[in-house]
Parts: structure tokens; sequence; C-alpha cells
């Protein structure tokens, strides 16, 4: 069995569940993903199921060598060339793990409906960008005390350096610079709902990332919370 699929984050809302209370779930597209390549262990050494997701168009007709990149976008020759056996170009190319691949074929498509309401996830996705932050968001830093003539301290992380020894800033130091856009993974998330007529997943909670960002849904073996 694969261990997972690719999805794209919808946004939030909430289902009535036991007693009519609101559980918070996030909506997630998951799939249809075709399969596009197959590892095995003799070949590759593991076993594992390349899928993809968001076709862009079809390969019918189509001179790869000949294509311009206008016809491919946005992918480039060799990832058309991968895809040649499969017909279809899709936008993203992921590879989960799998038990068994006996049964796998290219081009096969897998859906949402392996999952059950009930089942725990892990989910990956790239957080939100906030660009250049400073201490106080970045690393919630409490700032420096606005008084005794200090009034521009409020915001500031303070010292950074050492003394005589090292005489140096230490790698890793807290500072200000780039915060979020990076890969992210939430753990042990609950599947609430599976609509596999609309490919819709709905997870207990929150998942990292912005409306329509890119998502790796995999089944965990622990029990949803």
């Amino acid at each position: 069995m694969i261990e997972g699929i690719i999805g794209k984050k919808l946004g939030m809302t909430q289902i009535l569940g036991a007693g009519g209370r609101g559980v918070p779930v996030t909506a997630v597209q998951a799939g249809p993903c075709v399969v596009t390549q197959v590892r095995t262990s003799g070949r590759d050494g593991y076993q594992a199921v390349q899928l993809g997701f968001e076709a862009v168009r079809e390969l019918q007709g189509l001179d790869l060598k000949r294509a311009t990149r206008a016809q491919i976008k946005p992918l480039t020759k060799p990832e058309a060339g991968h895809l040649k056996r499969v017909g279809t170009l899709f936008r993203h190319l992921r590879e989960f793990r799998a038990d068994d691949v006996g049964d796998v074929e290219v081009g096969q498509q897998v859906t949402v409906a392996f999952f059950q309401p009930g089942d725990a996830v892990q989910v990956t996705g790239t957080s939100k960008g906030r660009g250049f932050a400073g201490v106080v968001k970045r690393h919630h830093f409490k700032g420096g005390p606005k008084t005794h003539g200090q009034s521009d301290r409020q915001r500031a992380p303070g010292a950074i350096g050492a003394t005589t020894y090292p005489g140096r800033v230490l790698k890793g130091t807290r500072m200000a610079g780039h915060m979020g856009h990076e890969r992210v993974t939430v753990r042990n998330l609950k599947v609430v709902q599976v609509d596999a007529e609309r490919n819709l997943l709905f997870v207990e909670g929150a998942v990292p990332g912005p409306t329509s960002g890119l998502l790796l849904i995999r089944r965990t073996k622990t029990s949803g919370k």
C-alpha cells in the first residue's frame, strides 16, 4: 500500500461532531494522482511509488525533441521525457514509500479513497513566508526596557557578542532574518471526513502553508488524537 498522496490546501471550515460540537478542520483536495514511476527493491534498493498531481497537458501528438519551452511549461524537457510513458505532463511529482508495489503499475490512478475517518496522518507543507522579521516577531524576544533614556530599545535584540572568549558571535545566535517559507510537518492529525467523489479530505486542525499550497499527506501508524 502507498503511504501517502499529494494534495492542495483549500482552506479551513468546521464540521459538526458528536453532540453538535463544531470541529475545526482543514479541507484538502487530495488527488487524484497518477503513478508515474515504480521503484522496486531489486532495481532501486527500496520500494516506492512516484505520483503526479495537477495535469498540465496531454503529450499526444507532441514531439518532445522539437517542443518549445512554452509547450511543456512549467516542466523541462528531461522532466517531460520522464513522463512520456504516462502520456501526461504533471505540475508536481513526489515520491512515497510503499509496502508492496507488486500490483502497482505506471498510469494507475490513486485517489483519496484509501483514507478512512479516524486515520492518523502527518501533513507536510511549506509555511507562509513572512519576509525579513526582527527578533520580537521571529523569536518572540520581549525586547529591552523603554526607560532610563532607552526610548529606542523596545524591539532590539540586545547584546549578541561574547566577551574576550570566544571573542566572536556564536553560530546559530538568534537574530533578525528571513522568517517562514520553510518545510513544516504536523504529525498525528485526525482524518474527520473523506469525500471520495470530490477528492476531498477533511483533517482536524490546521496544516502548514497558504491557501492552494502543496501538501503531502502520509498515513501514520498511530491512531488519531
